[in-house]
């Protein structure tokens, strides 16, 4: 199985680098429209059987596009939302994103018990995760786009995929719209080919479908 996991686009809230993270959230910049417009050709070369998103407004705008050009319908799932900042929603300063990241790689590295303070620990983020990959990966289609959150897939990768691991995931930011392309199955375990325009995994014969849109901007 083919997975696509795909940072949703620009937010009012990425301008300011505030950890906003509840539902429903805000909806797009209009760079981030943008971003959200240009992923069906940046996309063009994948071939997209099911396609997934997040509970918040702004996966789903991302969505959107997508769902039009493939004629899929988008399925929300709460699994996929973004990590919760419980006690440091909202803040933007240094120290709030410090302390939010480096709980989520603590989850990623094996420490799931660390609770977000104020929100979820590792074992329930990583759990509502798993169930819609799973959920996915049973859904019949060779190739599942789900577009989430920064923090998020940056965890859930370096928690389940074999040759990236926190230390990595925590060096390289996720623009918006930027994509990590990943194969394998939840029995067997999974290998990323792809962390946006950088080559992980052995030669990925659809690389020049897969690009990111947009500038990074950290957290959530």
């Amino acid at each position: 199985m083919r997975l696509l996991l795909i940072r949703h686009g620009q937010t009012p809230s990425n301008l300011t680098h505030l950890l906003d993270t509840t539902e429903p959230g805000p909806g797009l910049t209009p760079l981030g429209q943008k971003q959200a417009e240009a992923l069906p050709a940046t996309l063009a070369g994948e071939r997209i059987g099911a396609l997934y998103a997040s509970t918040l407004h702004r996966t789903r705008l991302t969505a959107a596009p997508l769902a039009a050009a493939t004629g899929l319908d988008v399925q929300v799932r709460d699994g996929i939302r973004e990590l919760s900042a419980g006690d440091l929603e909202m803040r933007g300063d240094g120290e709030a994103v410090a302390a939010y990241l480096a709980t989520a790689f603590a989850w990623s590295s094996g420490d799931t018990a660390r609770r977000m303070p104020g929100g979820e620990n590792g074992v329930e983020a990583l759990a509502r995760f798993d169930a819609v990959v799973l959920e996915a990966a049973g859904s019949g289609a060779d190739t599942v786009a789900l577009v989430g959150h920064g923090a998020a897939i940056r965890m859930w990768v370096a928690a389940r995929a074999r040759n990236v691991d926190a230390e990595y995931a925590a060096r390289h930011p996720l623009a918006n719209t930027g994509v990590v392309v990943l194969t394998g199955s939840p029995a067997e375990g999974w290998r990323v080919l792809r962390w946006e325009d950088t080559p992980l995994g052995p030669p990925d014969p659809e690389a020049d479908a897969v690009d990111a849109t947009g500038g990074p901007v950290p957290a959530a």
